[in-house]
């Protein structure tokens, strides 16, 4: 296929053209995995710039995606590539081969580094999901680290840089230029940008930033840092947030309460407790879905308010393909349960034919979950309605998941994403994260979007 790129395509190309170290926070949609194998091509096959890269991405996209996008567009013809994943010995493989770029899952980034054998003599390393490395903690982080000083350039990639607030953009840009910008430290960058909000006793879980902190930081990132946001570049479908209220009975308002109060229900002679802060979280998230996990994944059934209301939507929706997220294993379980009973198809959406048959509109009901679904997953072209039937605290999935439908190529002019929120519990809360995190996120991509008036 010719290549025929937007401007703000090729201005990101010469973005990462220019900068050795740049972080290319891209909004889903606007084909960021072109934008950078046409500037890779430049840089292997014409200035010689750079050698061998790495590219590093989520398993599915580095499986499926890159290679794909690498023999879809006739300019990329001659750029020779390797796919390092499946077993040991196919990882092995792919990577004695000759060419100019490889490309490997994150899960195995570790295993590259510190187990494989080989040596890690790449000059570049592309990041596709930065950040998935905003955890200073995380293996994949430490290793990577440890050979980045002989990395000459290095591109990061992502729409979601700040999911959790700005604290993920420390390990992000420490790992692009090794701490020149944010610091070589975690602690000087908190006690630099941000105070404690709250704690347990002398244990501070929580930060938020000083007055002015944001700007400073994007500042201090702005000479390699730009963003562009699908609906400044793209003309996209109007996108409608519909929350759909569900309540509980008061017996079922009891064992909630119960649960969030005293930290211990008792169903079917079993009791069910939550032994911290996190369990208890995930206890009420899955009662607010309509069941709870007891000893040994038993489980017990709280209510089926969300599933009516689904039902209901699938019955408004009159024929039209629904794409239902969920959490909970049990959520899917019980889902599928009240599918069947009312004689609707459904296909989850893990298989590569399920996925294809989305697209030609010949399902009326696909599950996904987004952890496994959520990144590289092109469904616009089977349907333009989400249903959020379980929600996720990650603002990273979330908005991945969403960019399922609402993306470039759909060919509807709206859609529209449902979530059903079980009032007075978890959810509302969950819903006020997901709302107060996209805040910070927007204004990180609005401070540092590119200006594309000058390429005009």
């Amino acid at each position: 296929m010719k290549y025929s790129p937007h401007n703000y395509q090729t201005y990101a190309t010469e973005f990462i053209l220019k900068h050795p170290v740049s972080a290319v926070f891209l909004d889903m949609g606007l084909g960021k995995s072109v934008i950078t194998l046409t500037a890779l091509f430049d840089l292997c096959l014409d200035s010689f710039l750079v050698r061998k890269v790495l590219v590093i991405a989520p398993l599915r996209v580095a499986r499926d995606t890159w290679p794909a996008e690498i023999k879809k567009w006739d300019h990329l013809n001659g750029l020779s590539y390797s796919v390092a994943v499946g077993s040991e010995a196919e990882r092995k493989a792919a990577l004695m081969q000759r060419a100019s770029v490889y490309i490997i899952n994150r899960e195995n980034v570790q295993w590259l580094i510190e187990e494989s054998g080989i040596p890690f003599d790449f000059d570049m390393v592309v990041i596709d999901e930065l950040s998935s490395f905003k955890s200073y903690q995380a293996k994949r982080f430490r290793s990577l680290l440890k050979v980045r000083p002989s990395v000459k350039r290095i591109v990061g990639l992502t729409g979601t840089p700040s999911s959790n607030g700005l604290m993920d953009l420390w390990a992000e840009f420490r790992i692009l230029d090794l701490g020149k910008r944010l610091g070589r430290y975690i602690t000087h960058y908190r006690s630099a940008y941000f105070q404690p909000d709250k704690r347990n006793g002398q244990v501070v879980f929580l930060y938020k930033p000083l007055p002015g902190a944001e700007e400073a930081i994007y500042e201090k990132i702005s000479d390699i840092t730009i963003s562009m946001k699908a609906v400044d570049h793209l003309q996209m479908p109007e996108q409608i947030i519909n929350e759909i209220k569900v309540s509980l009975s008061d017996t079922e308002r009891d064992t909630y309460n119960s649960m969030k109060n005293e930290l211990v229900i008792s169903l079917g002679g079993e009791e069910i407790d939550a032994g911290s802060a996190a369990s208890l979280a995930n206890k009420l998230s899955q009662m607010a879905n309509g069941a709870v996990y007891g000893e040994d994944k038993r489980v017990f059934r709280i209510h089926d308010r969300k599933l009516d209301t689904l039902e209901d939507l699938i019955e408004f929706a009159n024929g039209k393909p629904l794409l239902v997220a969920y959490w909970f294993k049990h959520d899917l379980d019980r889902i599928e349960e009240r599918l069947r009973k009312l004689h609707i198809p459904f296909y989850r959406m893990d298989k590569a034919d399920n996925m294809e048959r989305w697209n030609r509109g010949e399902i009326p009901v696909a599950l996904i979950h987004p952890a496994s679904a959520g990144h590289g997953l092109d469904l616009q072209a089977g349907g333009s309605t989400l249903v959020w039937f379980g929600l996720t605290w990650s603002l990273e999935l979330y908005q991945q998941t969403n960019a399922r439908l609402w993306r470039q190529g759909q060919k509807a002019d709206t859609v529209v994403i449902h979530h059903i929120i079980t009032e007075g519990t978890i959810d509302e809360r969950i819903m006020t994260a997901l709302r107060k995190k996209e805040k910070t996120q927007a204004a990180l991509i609005e401070a540092i979007k590119a200006d594309l008036e000058v390429t005009k």
